[in-house]
């Protein structure tokens, strides 16, 4: 049992668009450490409708400072592009509410330390939003690796793609943040991290620019391959100009773990593990990952204990994708720093939270069909 009684983490959800309202929003139904306080969005439409519908007052981003000042929330959980994540978190940070941000935790290393700096100086807790770090199936795949079901881990696989068809959605826009490396390409990072349960050490990237308009400023798709010690590799792909893939395969020396869905947040998730010919699938039930997570972030942060994942998980990857960024644009590979070492998801961060369906969309589409 926690120390802290029946109190719950106030939440304000800042940033209204498609995975705000059709996966963070939503999650609170079941959280048990939090609740939701407020919703701040640019949208007016969105405003009134969410409002009505989760019962809770919405505010506008000029608003921002008022709800942070208001004494009516504790946490952010920023669900902004990925240009936005900085200033919405140091803002935060000045008024000493504590921050849930959404990957990539921003555009640039640098933005990320700032991040990470502000809310180390007000005291308050960082954490990048991976919420697989709570989903069993994932967690399953590690320790599975980590048992040496398959034999020592050698070579990893992973795809995470997708059609984006509408021109003007952000995910294509690079000032935004855009581009199918940061959105989608930092899940396969991530996982290629916990189930090497390492850091890499060196990366090389390339990105398709077919003649399609919707890439006039992001790829669509980046392809990268990353060395680990003990000279394991990586490679992934990640896209916004293809059929819809989540899958990671972690090949060994005795056998290989397929995960096919695997990064998905709705519907099951399975594991195929094969061993000496003979694959065994494991079915995981659809859950509520994002309410997993933001419960994780209410424990710790009402225990006063750090969460995990927390600012430097989400550095750690973005310095990755911008060595990748670099590979692409120097046509070489490049070498990364030694990491610190820091904590990995295992099984015992596992969060089981019954899946939640949300209410029709205000003014926002999902980036793809299917």
């Amino acid at each position: 049992m926690f120390g802290f009684g029946s109190k719950k983490l106030r939440f304000a959800v800042v940033g209204a668009g498609w995975f705000g309202q059709a996966a963070v929003l939503p999650a609170f139904a079941n959280t048990r450490r939090a609740e939701l306080a407020a919703i701040v969005s640019g949208d007016a439409e969105k405003r009134t409708e969410l409002a009505k519908e989760y019962q809770v007052p919405a505010y506008s981003y000029e608003q921002y400072d008022e709800v942070l000042s208001g004494g009516t929330v504790d946490a952010v959980f920023i669900v902004l592009p990925n240009s936005m994540h900085r200033e919405y978190t140091v803002r935060a940070a000045g008024h000493k509410v504590h921050v849930l941000c959404e990957k990539p935790l921003a555009v640039t290393p640098a933005e990320c330390e700032d991040m990470i700096a502000a809310c180390a100086n007000a005291e308050v807790k960082l954490m990048t939003a991976y919420r697989l770090h709570f989903e069993p199936g994932n967690l399953a795949a590690v320790e599975a690796i980590k048992a040496g079901k398959i034999g020592p881990p050698r070579v990893i696989h992973a795809f995470n793609t997708q059609q984006v068809e509408d021109d003007d959605n952000i995910r294509l826009d690079a000032d935004r943040g855009g581009g199918p490396l940061g959105d989608l390409g930092v899940y396969c990072i991530n996982a290629a991290r916990y189930l090497f349960q390492a850091d890499p050490t060196e990366v090389v990237g390339f990105a398709g620019r077919p003649a399609d308009p919707r890439f006039r400023e992001v790829p669509a798709a980046v392809t990268a391959v990353l060395r680990f010690p003990d000279d394991r590799l990586a490679a992934f792909t990640s896209g916004f100009g293809q059929a819809k893939v989540s899958e990671f395969r972690v090949v060994g020396t005795k056998g290989d773990l397929r995960m096919n869905p695997a990064f998905s947040f709705t519907g099951e998730l399975k594991t195929h593990l094969t061993i000496d010919g003979k694959t065994t699938v494991t079915t995981h039930k659809e859950l509520n990952q994002v309410g997993g997570e933001i419960d994780h972030f209410a424990e710790r942060v009402l225990a006063g204990e750090d969460p995990e994942p927390d600012g430097r998980e989400g550095l750690i990857d973005v310095i990755i994708i911008d060595a990748i960024k670099q590979s692409m644009r120097d046509g070489r590979a490049v070498q990364l720093p030694a990491f610190p070492a820091k904590p990995r998801p295992g099984g015992e961060q596992e969060k089981q939270r019954a899946a939640v369906s949300g209410p029709g969309l205000v003014n926002a589409n999902a980036p793809a069909e299917g």
